[in-house]
C-alpha cells in the first residue's frame, strides 16, 4: 500500500522509526487493513503481519499496542475514522487513556486511508521530551 511512502516520509519527518513507537493507531476498516499497515508501516517484515498480533503483540501490553480506543471496527467506523485515530495518539501522550493508557507512551503513529488503499496518510506525534 502507499503506507510505505507516507510511513516513510513521516518517519524521516520526524527522525524517528517504525521501532521508536510506543502506540499505533491505524485506520481499519476491514480487518486486514492493520495487517497491511503493520508491515508497510515497518513495524514487521512484509507476509508476517499475523504472527506479529498473535499471542496479544498488539494489545495492551504486547510489543507494540494498536488501535488502544478498540479500533474504528468495534469504536465509531463507518464515519470518518481517521480523526478518532489521530485523537487516540494525542491522548495516549497526554495520558488521558485511563484504564488503556499505555505506561510511558511517548511517541505515536497514527495512519488513515481512503478510497480502496489508494490514500494514506502517516503522522508522527510524541512529547516534547520525545521529539
Amino acid at each position: 500500500t502507499g503506507a510505505s511512502q507516507s510511513g516513510r516520509e513521516a518517519y524521516a519527518m520526524a527522525g524517528l522509526s517504525a521501532r521508536d513507537m510506543h502506540v499505533a493507531q491505524l485506520y481499519d476498516a476491514f480487518t486486514i487493513n492493520t495487517l497491511l499497515f503493520l508491515e508497510d508501516l515497518g513495524f514487521c517484515k512484509k507476509g508476517e503481519g499475523a504472527a506479529f498480533v498473535q499471542n496479544g503483540g498488539i494489545a495492551p501490553g504486547g510489543h507494540l499496542p494498536v488501535n488502544t480506543n478498540g479500533g474504528g471496527l468495534s469504536c465509531v467506523h463507518p464515519g470518518m475514522y481517521g480523526i478518532f485515530a489521530l485523537i487516540e495518539a494525542v491522548r495516549q501522550l497526554r495520558g488521558d487513556c485511563g484504564e488503556r493508557q499505555v505506561a510511558g507512551a511517548a511517541t505515536a503513529l497514527a495512519h488513515g486511508n481512503g478510497g480502496p488503499l489508494s490514500s494514506q496518510l502517516t503522522a508522527i506525534l510524541g512529547t516534547a521530551d520525545a521529539l
